[in-house]
């Protein structure tokens, strides 16, 4: 016997991701808070960026992983789904700027969470889960934020940009502090 299938909006959808998003973003912060207040602030956030890097990483090789199930190899443009297309932010759009295509991801429901339970500082060390995914797919490559709500924009604006050596040898060693890579210089 067949089951019949429900069909849900896709503001329903987007309304249901938008939950766990900010479930994950409760849980950041409250993990991030008790390992800070555990081992203080240094050791607190190097051990946030060991575990980002690490969950990064792993995002980014599944996402290569499917692409080359896909028949493509792990350049830039084959970099995609590991978001939901719907709930995780109000807008995403593409634009190009001097050249270079940036995603303006636009209310960001992490931020949004992190903001309204105070732990915005803490809250952005997870952003760094973008250089480190896109590294774990290509090495080669980071996605760096050019705007973000944590420098004080209203939407995140990001680039992919080629990595260099000292950075790729930098986000291989353990105890350096490789957050520096997202930076727009």
């Amino acid at each position: 016997m067949a089951q019949e299938q429900e069909w849900v909006s896709r503001d329903e959808v987007a309304q249901q991701v938008a939950i766990l998003f900010e479930r994950i973003g409760i849980l950041h912060a409250s993990y991030a808070r008790a390992i800070v207040d555990e081992l203080g602030e240094e050791a607190g956030r190097r051990l946030i960026l060991k575990a980002i890097k690490e969950y990064g990483k792993k995002t980014g090789a599944q996402v290569r992983e499917k692409a080359e199930a896909r028949g493509e190899d792990n350049s830039p443009e084959h970099y995609t789904g590991d978001l939901p297309k719907y709930g995780t932010h109000d807008r995403f759009e593409k634009v190009i700027v001097d050249g270079e295509e940036r995603l303006i991801a636009t209310g960001c429901g992490l931020w949004r969470t992190w903001e309204r339970l105070g732990e915005t500082e803490l809250g952005r060390l997870y952003c760094n889960v973008d250089v480190a995914k896109y590294m774990g797919f290509n090495p080669c490559f980071k996605q760096i934020h050019t705007k973000a709500p944590f420098k004080g924009d209203d939407c995140c604006e990001l680039v992919v940009r080629p990595t260099t050596e000292q950075e790729r040898e930098d986000f291989a060693r353990g105890n350096v502090d490789w957050s520096y890579l997202d930076r727009d210089e």
